[in-house]
């Protein structure tokens, strides 16, 4: 398994002695180029589960192994460090950097991890090429539409070919067209890159399209097909 998750609780602290439980005692696997669909009830802690994943909140209790590690050994540092490297997310706003262009969005990864822009450009050029963006290379955000916005932020996610990639909602703000392109593009990607996503939906379709389905209810795991 590429990412196994044991036991994971999770509160916060909503007043003076007071403590909201969200995740209760989550386990679960991710095998290796699956895509997993998280899905539940709002509230139901799975964007919890999904930063804890993704190492940016730590849980209360239980443990995340990645890859044979286990992450939460790790010092803040090395966690920031391993998020670069191992991680992609994909949100439901894009949170692409205004004044810099499709290219340079996409290699952001890359260069916070010390690499070069000249040769990161590259590969980022390749992956827009991989989400149908071969034409919108030099645009800034505010040139290009919500879907290719979107397209932008998952070869974004993808620009340091990590092990696993994390999506929360990512067609929550699309259309019904732009949301189904964005559910077929990440299966080729899966397919040509052998990449693992995670993806938190409400989409029933997209859903439907997942290798499997974990649903989350109360911040229990009730169903895993």
């Amino acid at each position: 398994m590429l990412l196994t998750v044991d036991n994971i609780h999770r509160r916060f602290h909503v007043g003076e002695g007071k403590y909201l439980p969200v995740l209760k005692g989550v386990s679960l696997e991710i095998a290796r180029s699956e895509i997993v669909a998280v899905v539940g009830p709002s509230g139901a802690g799975k964007s919890t589960l999904l930063h804890i994943m993704g190492m940016i909140d730590r849980p209360d209790e239980g443990r995340v192994t990645l890859d044979g590690t286990n992450v939460f050994e790790a010092k803040d540092e090395k966690l920031a460090s391993m998020r670069n490297k191992d991680i992609g997310f994909v949100f439901q706003f894009h949170h692409l950097l205004p004044e810099f262009t499709a290219v340079e969005n996409v290699a952001m990864p890359a260069l916070i991890a010390g690499d070069r822009l000249a040769a990161a450009s590259v590969r980022a050029t390749s992956l827009l090429n991989d989400v149908g963006l071969e034409s919108r290379l030099r645009h800034k955000p505010n040139e290009l539409s919500g879907g290719e916005q979107q397209r932008v932020a998952v070869a974004r996610a993808l620009m340091n070919s990590p092990k696993l990639i994390l999506a929360d909602e990512p067609s929550g703000n699309l259309d019904s067209e732009n949301a189904a392109a964005l559910h077929s593009m990440i299966v080729r990607l899966r397919d040509k890159h052998q990449q693992t996503f995670v993806i938190v939906t409400h989409n029933k379709d997209f859903s439907a399209m997942a290798d499997r389905v974990i649903t989350l209810v109360d911040g229990l795991v009730k169903t895993k097909t």
